[in-house]
């Protein structure tokens, strides 16, 4: 059996910021209103509900916030990637989100360590991991 690894479904919403990574960049969206930086990609501010977004190119580089290291596969989709280095990055923009750490020693892997964007592709979608900063 050929279990297909599940990939980003993008809607009207989240599409630019897919369409971004697929180009090697990051972009958030920035409420015109109030400043706040929203992650994950919506239609109203989440901090003052304002409908005024606009996407930004950020550099994508951040904090490790916290991770995690899955020896076991997460899924079966993932065997044979063991192990997994779950990562919690906070951005410089202060948004946080989930993604994978990649090119890191597990000796190496501290909470607060500079991580900077890498656009890893998986089939048809670019997905954005982690490295960390030398």
């Amino acid at each position: 059996m050929d279990l297909q690894k599940p990939l980003p479904n993008p809607t009207p919403t989240s599409q630019p910021y897919w369409d971004a990574l697929s180009s090697g960049e990051v972009k958030l969206q920035q409420c015109d209103d109030c400043g706040a930086w929203v992650f994950y990609p919506r239609s109203h501010c989440n901090a003052c509900l304002s409908p005024n977004l606009n996407w930004k190119t950020v550099t994508g580089e951040g904090t490790l916030y916290s991770f995690t290291i899955a020896r076991r596969p997460t899924a079966p989709q993932f065997a044979g990637e063991e192990p997994q280095y779950i990562a919690v990055v906070e951005l410089n923009e202060g948004v946080r989100l989930n993604s994978v750490l990649t090119d890191v020693n597990e000796a190496d892997i501290q909470v607060g360590m500079k991580v900077a964007p890498v656009f890893h592709r998986e089939g048809d979608a670019t997905l954005l991991y982690f490295k960390p900063v030398a």
